[in-house]
């Protein structure tokens, strides 16, 4: 690439860059007003929360073709290409997370006016959890830290047990008291859109590793 391609390349891609952590803030907040919204049974906040979702999405399909348009006019080889294929991937990724946070608010929703079964306790933790995994997966693919992004995966080993915890609480309490069933039932839903989220992060690092090594792999394998 010469150095007149390389300079255009450049602004365009830091110009995608700027978008996909523009569009993290987004779901980071859609995460945290998710929680909110299920801890004070703020079905206002749940309804406002699916609502701007589709802001989520159309920034999705905004990077994907300036993506489009650099691989078109830019031509970008081996790692500049790699990298772009990553952020295409990575926005789906963020979009779908946008969608597990509102899958949360619409089980707000879906509650009513029906008390939680019991304090929120390990889901608040799993949303914390998550928001610092996308925090540092994009901190990692704006610096090719694959270092960072490796080490997403202890992190998504956390999401993993703590998913386990809950479900395990859960369970029993139904078997326990078949009244709640319904009651655990939404808050398996939660946690489980919540493990989502730490699955998707890990898709991120993945991407992160591939465009500084060109080596494709799963992280969280199972034990």
């Amino acid at each position: 690439m010469n150095k007149g391609l390389r300079g255009e390349y450049d602004r365009q891609y830091a110009r995608v860059q700027d978008a996909i952590l523009r569009m993290g803030g987004m779901v980071d907040r859609a995460i945290e007003e998710a929680i909110v919204s299920l801890q004070n049974r703020d079905q206002t906040l749940a309804e406002e929360l699916i609502q701007k979702d589709a802001e989520v999405n159309i920034l999705r399909f905004q990077i994907e073709e300036s993506c489009l348009a650099l691989i078109a006019t830019q031509q970008p080889a081996a790692s500049d290409l790699r990298a772009v294929v990553a952020a295409m991937n990575i926005v789906v990724d963020m979009e779908r997370m946008g969608d597990h946070a509102a899958g949360i608010a619409k089980t707000v929703i879906r509650m009513g006016d029906q008390p939680l079964l019991k304090p929120l306790i390990d889901i608040p933790k799993m949303a914390e959890l998550s928001r610092k995994m996308l925090e540092e997966s994009l901190k990692a693919f704006v610096e090719h830290d694959e270092k960072l992004a490796r080490s997403i995966a202890e992190y998504d080993d956390d999401m993993d047990s703590y998913y386990q915890l809950i479900f395990n609480e859960l369970v029993g309490i139904m078997a326990a008291r078949p009244e709640a069933v319904e009651r655990a039932t939404y808050l398996l839903w939660c946690a489980h859109n919540l493990e989502r989220i730490g699955d998707r992060v890990t898709n991120i690092a993945e991407r992160v590793i591939f465009v500084n090594t060109g080596d494709m792999r799963e992280l969280n394998l199972p034990h």
